[in-house]
């Protein structure tokens, strides 16, 4: 047997939340495919490993642009079939999302529902943002009865946990035969033979995508027995707007910052006193919580703020860019790429007219790029 029929069909780049979908969508169609990431199984290393993992593409209208929005109710619908075809169960609640403020910040509430009747998508908004008076909130929130006088419900939204995410991928890769390399760098001057190359890095790519740069974030991960938060809680404040995103036995994630920078130090006391202050404003039950981790973590960020695919004209897809918005708006990205990596192996995009026909007919047009140069600037 030759070298070339004994390497795989694909080698994915970076083991965080995107390349672990795209490898294991991969291999359930019977690909032959071999990851690489330079961190452990767990994916400890990874920006999905800190992120509260909610699918709020409705509540994220207030700062995304319709492309997310959209991305994100489409992947929505999606994740429960994946998780139902991986071998190990996974937390998913589809919920909704209450979103609150405190009387003194009122004036960020008519401010939230602009930018989000502005920035979703039609169907989002049709019975999927519902007005709640103090007495109605109580009702469908009742841990949080009497202590705020107005909010809405997001009915139709869901969250997930992540780390659970990751070790189910991580045990699907297996069951799918997966090779996979663990705790593996990957160099960008001999990369590992494949057909197709998939680079999947995150920050890690920063050596060939020079635009990309990192967006800060820091989360608390408490213990609080006795609240009972039913769903995801968004507190909207001037300075630093709060989620809360419950999960199962009594753990909260809680976290709001965000910060340009690379910088990968722990949580600054600042950050952590906004978080917890915040949170406890939303119940005092907080107050008592047992604190397991206060993480800082930082997402691959490309300069207009949107996820990329971008063909090298040869036989390298990079996907990156994902921001903020990993979990809600993954499975869309993976699948995309895995489509466009399957062209690229069956021979239908060669140059830059087959490029330009595909992109045409993708169902979004707008991830794909293309750069023939070795580099990306």
């Amino acid at each position: 047997m030759n070298a070339s029929a004994r390497q795989p069909d694909f080698a994915v780049l970076g083991g965080g939340l995107c390349g672990r979908l795209v490898a294991w969508r991969l291999a359930g169609a019977g690909r032959r495919v071999a990851l690489y990431e330079r961190g452990d199984a767990a994916g400890t290393q990874a920006a999905a490993w800190v992120a509260a993992a909610m699918l709020a593409p409705l509540a994220e209208a207030a700062s995304a642009e319709l492309l997310i929005t959209e991305l994100g109710a489409a992947s929505l619908e999606k994740w429960p079939q994946m998780l139902a075809e991986l071998p190990e169960p996974v937390f998913f609640q589809r919920n909704g999302t209450l979103v609150v403020w405190h009387h003194r910040d009122r004036t960020e509430a008519p401010l939230f529902e602009r930018r989000v009747r502005a920035n979703a998508p039609a169907a989002l908004l049709a019975g999927g943002f519902v007005p709640l008076s103090g007495a109605q909130l109580g009702a469908t929130e009742p841990a949080l009865a009497g202590r705020f006088p107005q909010g809405w419900l997001l009915p139709h939204e869901g969250q997930l946990d992540n780390r659970q995410v990751l070790a189910a991928l991580a045990a699907g890769l297996a069951e799918r035969g997966v090779e996979t390399h663990w705790n593996t760098p990957v160099d960008d001057q001999a990369l590992p033979a494949a057909r197709v190359t998939i680079d999947c890095r995150g920050l890690g790519a920063r050596p060939v995508w020079p635009t990309l740069r990192g967006i800060r974030g820091e989360v608390a991960r408490v213990h609080a027995p006795g609240i009972g938060l039913t769903r995801p809680v968004r507190l909207l404040h001037p300075r630093y707007p709060l989620y809360i995103a419950p999960k199962q036995n009594d753990l909260y994630v809680i976290g709001a910052t965000e910060i340009e920078g690379e910088d990968m130090s722990p949580v600054s006391v600042r950050s952590a006193l906004e978080l917890l202050s915040a949170a406890f404003s939303v119940h005092p039950g907080f107050g008592e919580a047992r604190i397991l981790e206060l993480n800082s973590q930082c997402r691959p960020t490309l300069p207009d703020h949107r996820p990329a695919l971008v063909w090298d004209g040869a036989n390298m897809l990079r996907v990156n860019g994902l921001y903020r918005h990993g979990y809600m708006i993954a499975p869309e990205v993976a699948d995309e790429a895995v489509r466009f990596a399957d062209a690229l192996l069956e021979g239908r995009i060669v140059d830059a007219d087959a490029f330009g026909e595909w992109r045409r007919d993708a169902r979004w047009t707008d991830l794909f790029h293309q750069d023939t140069r070795p580099a990306l600037a």
